[in-house]
């Protein structure tokens, strides 16, 4: 086997000397040092050497696979480094040494969802409200409890939220929130009145995904406390809001409704138009009312003293109307001739 490995380099070594340019430099470097070439073979044929010898041949074809490899890193500076075969009929040759070129990319941008919820926000800020924010996986207490919705109320079903814990076997379960109403919940524990924020953020509901609906997505709902606070400050604070946002033409309306968490409750619409090319209309965008007397006392603020308003927008449903959406999954399927069209 010593002496195989011998012969091999020396025939090696005779090779690469009579290669004369860069094509025969490749086919040497391919049939020697390539990955099924001669020292491979070598190296590999060590399982079949006795164990006594295994040692010696191991270094020997070691030291052999070394001196063959600086032996054409040699021959390669001297020939200029040609290595490589010369480009085929019709094919570009390469030269690495060059430059790289530099091809336009487009610069990236932030993302609709993430445009629209701050253009919300920064209307908000103008008014007065500051930002909170909460975590997505919530606790039954904040996201049902004190927002005052019953055991037996059918939007506590466990098919229609996302539970972390089983309800039927913990007292408070986890879960992933289902509305950004447990952030004003969370603040109204923590800071004493006046509080005035907007709570943007996502939620979660196992809805059928369609065009018009899925199980992730995206509100802003804001919370106004004081002493005073009526129906009149919730709708001027709404009309002030559509004004900024969709022009001076735009006009609030209050539908009665009814929620859990507000009384008197309403649905918002919007006289709108949120692209030039579009009529001005009613669309329905969330709902509002002030804030029920039992929330605040599980929330430990005096109804005697204190009162307030709350409202939600889908933040989804402004995006598809000002950008003229159609189908909610292009918002999250990241298409990217979908997003460099907006």
């Amino acid at each position: 086997m010593l002496q195989a490995l011998e012969q091999l380099q020396t025939d090696g070594l005779a090779a690469l000397a009579a290669a004369a340019d860069g094509a025969a430099m490749e086919s040497w470097r391919t049939e020697y040092l390539g990955n099924s070439g001669k020292v491979k073979a070598a190296l590999a044929g060590l399982k079949d050497v006795p164990k006594d010898q295994k040692p010696a041949v191991g270094a020997k074809a070691n030291q052999i696979k070394v001196a063959l490899e600086e032996a054409f890193k040699a021959r390669q500076e001297s020939m200029g480094g040609a290595a490589a075969a010369p480009a085929k009929v019709g094919e570009t040759q390469i030269d690495m040494t060059e430059p790289g070129l530099h091809y336009a990319t487009g610069l990236g941008r932030r993302h609709i969802i993430s445009r629209v919820r701050d253009e919300l926000v920064d209307v908000f800020a103008r008014m007065g409200f500051e930002v909170a924010q909460g975590p997505e996986l919530e606790d039954d207490e904040h996201n049902f409890i004190k927002l005052n919705i019953p055991q037996q109320h059918p939007a506590r079903d466990p098919g229609d939220n996302y539970y972390i814990d089983d309800p039927l076997k913990f007292d408070v379960p986890r879960m992933l929130r289902s509305q950004t109403s447990t952030v004003q919940i969370r603040v109204m524990e923590t800071r004493t009145p006046p509080i005035k924020i907007v709570s943007p953020g996502r939620v979660y509901r196992p809805d059928t995904v369609d065009a018009t609906h899925s199980f992730m997505f995206h509100q802003i709902e804001g919370l106004y406390i004081d002493k005073g606070v009526s129906m009149a400050d919730l709708k001027t604070c709404l009309l002030q809001f559509a004004k900024a946002y969709f022009g001076p033409e735009a006009n609030v309306r209050l539908r009665p409704s009814y929620f859990p968490f507000t009384e008197p409750s309403a649905e918002v619409d919007f006289y709108m138009r949120l692209r030039p090319d579009q009529p001005w209309r009613w669309v329905e965008l969330g709902g509002c009312g002030m804030v029920d007397p039992a929330v605040l006392t599980m929330c430990n603020i005096d109804p005697e003293v204190w009162s307030g308003f709350a409202f939600g927008f889908g933040i989804e449903r402004l995006a598809m109307g000002k950008y003229s959406i159609p189908d909610i999954r292009m918002l999250f399927e990241n298409d990217l001739r979908f997003l460099k069209q907006l």
